[in-house]
């Protein structure tokens, strides 16, 4: 369901309502560039003619593929965290034929503006970040608490520099080609026979994200017996996690448990995530992704916070612990108890599921401990 528009065209000012062409410099986390969908929808709103180009790491050309409001992509050849002036320059040169009338620079990092300032792109807008007066020329001030969401923060810059921050905006919404659906069953030997149950156990940030692995088999197991199946989906560096979770199951089970983490493309992912009938899963890229392809989806925070990166979707139950350190930000538990994972217990997160697909309203709710 498509959330509802709360700025109209006459919002926006003349000026910014006929920019015709804009490059946008997209953040490197899959998360942060699913959030981002939200100020492509908003720039498209500010005029439907616009053409949107993101210049992003080769790896979200799939996740962005899936955005309609994204005419083309640009691949980013440096990798994350590498300055190489020389080559960004090059890069914005290049650039500057495409005639871009605008850049909006969604990193906040020193090196991410100078590509727009080597385009010589006339209009370089961004939060002012690591102090980038000169490469940027529309330099907003983030005031935190004015904008507690990364969510309002992309969206902020569609708007004119002194309108008020949004508290309701439009969600990111993936498009999905389902005609590709059955080679891609066949290709991975999966079936629809069972309701899906989709697992996302891994989280790039760090362990102080994940919940323990066999709290996700006991779900798993309880699930399989109810008669669902579960696909264990994530990155190669997840592997390790979903092999432990699959190995902790009976023989029997296993049969309804395919793990597909590393396996896949994330434009594949993305297709299967599709098939779901819920989701559980961590703080991470696949969750912001779940929640864009209007799934279900049950989402455990540990180390971090709904109240920054929260799930954009309706259909959302947000599971945490309030205990006295959390959230801590942290790659790693600081305490070494991850008592924020540790006390929250499976029959809490199976009961959340359960509300979510056991009820035909759209539901947004909070389990805590």
């Amino acid at each position: 369901m498509s959330e509802p528009l709360f700025v109209s065209q006459k919002d926006f000012p003349a000026e910014l309502k006929k920019i015709q062409k804009i490059l946008v410099i997209g953040p490197a986390w899959i998360g942060d560039m699913m959030m981002a969908q939200t100020l492509f929808k908003l720039l498209k709103l500010r005029n439907p003619q616009v053409q949107i180009d993101v210049l992003a790491s080769g790896w979200t050309r799939q996740l962005l593929a899936c955005m309609p409001e994204v005419a083309d992509v640009i691949d980013m050849p440096l990798g994350h965290g590498k300055f190489g002036l020389g080559e960004r320059r090059a890069l914005g040169k290049s650039l500057a034929d495409k005639g871009y009338d605008q850049a909006i620079v969604l990193p906040n990092s020193f090196k991410s503006a100078f590509i727009p300032f080597f385009a010589n792109t006339p209009l370089r807008t961004g939060w002012r970040g690591e102090m980038r007066y000169g490469l940027l020329n529309d330099v907003r001030a983030l005031n935190k608490k004015r904008y507690p969401l990364m969510v309002q923060r992309y969206a902020a810059l569609a708007l004119p520099k002194e309108a008020e921050p949004l508290t309701e905006f439009p969600y990111p919404e993936l498009h999905v080609d389902q005609s590709q659906r059955p080679q891609l069953l066949t290709k991975f030997a999966l079936q629809l026979d069972r309701p899906l149950l989709i697992l996302c156990p891994g989280a790039e940030y760090g362990p102080a994200k994940r919940w323990p692995e066999h709290y996700f088999a006991e779900v798993v197991d309880e699930k399989i017996r109810a008669g669902w199946q579960v696909w264990l989906m994530g990155s190669a560096k997840d592997r390790q996690v979903t092999d432990v979770i699959r190995n902790l199951l009976l023989d029997d089970e296993r049969v309804h448990c395919h793990n597909l983490a590393g396996s896949t493309s994330l434009g594949e992912a993305i297709e299967l995530m599709a098939c779901a009938d819920a989701v559980l899963s961590n703080d991470s890229g696949l969750m912001h992704i779940a929640a864009a392809l209007q799934k279900p989806l049950a989402v455990i925070y540990g180390s971090t916070s709904p109240e920054h990166t929260p799930p954009l979707s309706k259909q959302v139950s947000i599971i945490s612990k309030e205990i006295e350190c959390a959230p801590c930000f942290e790659r790693e538990c600081p305490k070494v108890h991850h008592k924020c994972l540790r006390e929250l217990m499976p029959q809490q997160v199976l009961q959340a599921l359960d509300t979510l697909v056991s009820s035909p309203a759209v539901i947004f709710a909070e389990a805590r401990g």
